[in-house]
């Protein structure tokens, strides 16, 4: 091996180009063998674990990176015509809505054409937004063009604006490069969020893109190999299950079981969205049986656009937990209004005050130590403005959505580590709260069980309760939900997808037949 003094360089020295690499390559390994032995010794009993399951996930995602997901090519296609076709029709009606509503023409994917025409031509107030150099800027970017709709002079252009840029987006995950074999490949990345879950992007030879945020409707595209099926383990309401664990945790010595678990214990009967629905909204005429209560909760609701109460709640729920304003969340449900969701988060913190009085908490702890903790002892330094409501949003999904990071990447590495004994077992993909997994259905009836345990992360909480997130399964050849009926719940056509992930039962397991096999003639679904 050559040996070369690197004390005795000196800077502007010229060198033929196998010595610069030689230098180059050389440093590069000794000085992050010295930035190593330097910042080893500091871990202390959180970032320590921290560090070790970093580790850890180096296999399953190295793994999940070379494995990727078959692209059915067939349905791939129709998905990018149907897109085509619809983007062109509403950017000639746009156009249309320009000419004749504004008498102005522009390109109406131009950030700086759009600010102008909004803020000079219309001159609806100003939108702003901190940019990358920490300035605050007039922004025209979703959330400014939700607050500018409620101008009834601009809402007809911002309507197709935010559709046409939800379908290019769309487009442009549907354009995204595939590999030579077929296969949609990412490169997942460990440290890739500040909740401590994974993200995705492109992969290095730049194919694919993020494979965790495809929206749900392209998700049939993405099939199993031949010979293999699909298994999506999904934690039940984790983010709730866990925000109540962590106002048990925090106010149980303070305030007692009935403060402290007035939410968890929702979460923990069995149906937290029909329960908020009953709480949120006594004057609906329910049913005298409680088993009636969910379908009631869940029937479709003209003002709310085929919306149902249940729907409410659950949006609402949640956004009442993370600090969403009832003007956001009014935008969350069509036909809402901001009193709406206003009366809605006022009946939900007076049913679990322990929620607001979590809010303050975190904002205390932010301004004590600048740091939270997951309930995994996962450790967070927050180092924008301690005070500020954005600061706080942020501090508070942390914490909730943070734990639920920490359940889905432990029961990720259960699979992985023991996955290798079931036949063609093969991790793929690991989302905010699931994970999907291929095998050979022949074992399906002993590996959805097995798997299910996997995800199990019990936990012992303040007082000695005993906490765990539960897991459901489903299974199917394409990674789309299944649906075998021709119109939604709000009589809406929808296409058929037989081959969709269906909910597993443990009792009689699932007796479907694949439909489209890769590599045969695909069979058509209408």
């Amino acid at each position: 091996m050559r040996i070369i003094q690197t004390a005795d360089l000196r800077p502007g020295q010229a060198f033929d180009p196998d010595t610069t690499s030689w230098i180059y390559n050389g440093l590069d390994c000794a000085v992050t063998a010295e930035v190593y032995g330097a910042l080893i010794p500091q871990l202390d009993d959180i970032s320590r674990p921290i560090y070790e399951r970093e580790k850890a996930l180096q296999g399953p995602v190295l793994d999940m990176n070379m494995a990727g997901i078959l692209v059915d090519q067939f349905e791939l296609a129709r998905f990018r015509g149907e897109m085509e076709d619809k983007l062109d029709a509403l950017e000639r009606a746009t156009n249309r809505l320009l000419a004749e509503g504004y008498g102005i023409s522009l390109e109406w994917n131009s950030p700086k054409q759009l600010d102008h025409l909004l803020y000079e031509c219309l001159r609806l107030p100003p939108q702003y937004k901190r940019n990358a150099h920490g300035k605050m800027s007039r922004t025209v970017d979703r959330g400014a063009l939700e607050k500018l709709s409620q101008h009834l002079i601009a809402l007809p252009l911002i309507s197709h604006i935010l559709l046409m840029r939800d379908l290019k987006k769309k487009l442009s995950n549907l354009k995204s490069e595939i590999s030579h074999d077929g296969i949609f490949r990412s490169s997942f990345n460990i440290a890739g969020t500040n909740t401590g879950r994974l993200s995705s992007s492109a992969s290095d030879f730049g194919e694919g893109s993020n494979q965790q945020n495809i929206d749900r409707l392209l998700r049939r595209i993405y099939v199993a190999r031949p010979g293999r099926k699909f298994a999506n383990l999904d934690l039940g309401q984790a983010d709730s299950r866990n925000v109540g664990a962590l106002c048990w945790n925090r106010f149980l010595a303070s305030h007692g079981e009935a403060f402290a678990g007035s939410y968890l214990d929702a979460c923990e009967s069995g149906d937290l969205h029909t329960t908020v629905t009953r709480m949120s909204r006594p004057h609906l005429a329910w049913p005298v049986d409680r088993d009636a209560w969910k379908k009631f909760a869940d029937e479709p609701q003209a003002h709310l656009r085929g919306k149902s109460y249940r729907d409410t709640s659950k949006n609402w729920g949640h956004g009442s937990n993370y600090l969403l304003t009832p003007q956001m969340a009014a935008k969350k449900i069509p036909g809402a209004t901001p009193k709406m969701a206003e009366d809605f988060r006022d009946a939900y913190y007076s049913a679990f005050p322990c929620i607001p009085e979590w809010h303050k908490a975190v904002a205390a702890d932010l301004r004590s130590s600048g740091h939270l903790i997951t309930l995994g002892g996962f450790r967070r330094y927050f180092f924008d403005r301690l005070d500020s409501a954005e600061t706080l949003r942020a501090a508070v999904a942390f914490e909730g959505q943070g734990s639920t990071a920490d359940e889905i990447i432990t029961g990720m590495l259960n699979l992985w580590l023991d996955g290798a004994q079931w036949p063609g077992f093969q991790l793929l993909n690991q989302t905010h709260d699931s994970v999907l997994f291929e095998y050979d259905p022949v074992c399906e009836n002993e590996i959805i069980p097995w798997a299910l345990k996997q995800l199990e992360v019990p936990m012992i909480l303040e007082g000695g309760r005993p906490f765990l997130v539960p897991s459901d399964a489903k299974v199917g050849w394409n990674w789309g939900d299944y649906n075998d009926k021709p119109t939604d719940k709000a009589g809406k056509p929808r296409r058929l997808n037989l081959d969709g992930l269906r909910a597993w039962d443990p009792a009689r397991g699932d007796d479907r037949v694949r439909q489209n096999e890769p590599g045969k003639t695909v069979q058509l679904t209408l």
